[in-house]
């Protein structure tokens, strides 16, 4: 309660998440090194509470091989739903920044807060991806767009075939890389900054633009810590999963707040 009798009253419920710092729109560019700093800024936010993120990314893997054994509609729901625990999971490293501490609910909490805009992003992204294969069938054909997503091996006299799945395989990651860039901060935008899904898709892809140095050397360590993580039966992604998940948060924080 108050100690001022002449403050305005405050009502009884949740103070939406405020960003601890001045929103910067369209981001900031930021020194190449930092994509180094962003990982070690999400090893230090994993140290503050291990076991609860090493529990959150355990039932998170869960629940996403649960939604891919069902036909169709489990995969559709996989990219709905993931900017939706994607941007719990901002809210929970926001929690550790501010001090009042990581909680395993913190995995839901996108489903309580902007749950509409951020099951849109997933939305726009799973319409974008759908888009890119349209075009990938367009240009190499109906029968080699088959070939590509069976997954197929050509037989090595068809010539034709393989050149074809590898101009696929092109094509679809030229294509999907400015999709990656629009999504990659676009929960935490929402989230923090109660932007709409296309406007923070925009500042996403924007951001990332900004930042493509700093990318690059963030990509680069973390795929040797994606090799050396995968070793032990794949273990050491229970570390480096939860680290990868807080560096997507301290990379928005570096770019978007000053």
């Amino acid at each position: 309660m108050s100690s001022n009798p002449y403050a305005t009253p405050k009502a009884a419920v949740a103070d939406a998440p405020a960003p601890q710092g001045e929103f910067v729109p369209g981001g900031k560019g930021v020194p190449a090194a930092r994509g180094w700093n962003w990982l070690a800024d999400g090893w230090t936010l994993f140290k503050a509470a291990p076991g609860l993120w090493i529990g959150m990314i355990v039932v998170f893997v869960v629940i996403l091989f649960a939604l891919a054994l069902v036909p169709f509609l489990g995969p559709v729901a996989q990219n709905l739903l993931m900017p939706v625990f994607m941007g719990g999971i901002a809210l929970g490293c926001r929690a550790i920044d501010d001090g009042s501490g990581l909680q395993f609910n913190h995995l839901f909490e996108g489903f309580k807060t902007r749950f509409g805009t951020l099951v849109a992003v997933g939305a726009l992204y799973l319409a974008g991806f759908v888009a890119i294969l349209v075009v990938v069938m367009m240009i190499t054909g109906a029968s080699v767009f088959a070939l590509f997503m069976a997954g197929a091996q050509p037989d090595v006299q068809s010539t034709g075939a393989a050149l074809g799945i590898m101009l696929a395989v092109l094509i679809v990651l030229a294509l999907t890389l400015p999709l990656v860039m629009a999504i990659w901060f676009a929960p935490a935008l929402v989230v923090f900054h109660d932007l709409g899904a296309v406007d923070a898709m925009k500042q996403s892809f924007t951001g990332c633009l900004r930042n493509v140095l700093p990318f690059l050397v963030y990509g680069i360590i973390g795929f040797v810590f994606a090799v050396v993580a995968s070793l032990p039966i794949g273990l050491g992604w229970l570390v480096l999963g939860p680290v990868i998940a807080a560096s997507v948060y301290t990379s928005y924080r570096d770019i978007y707040l000053r």
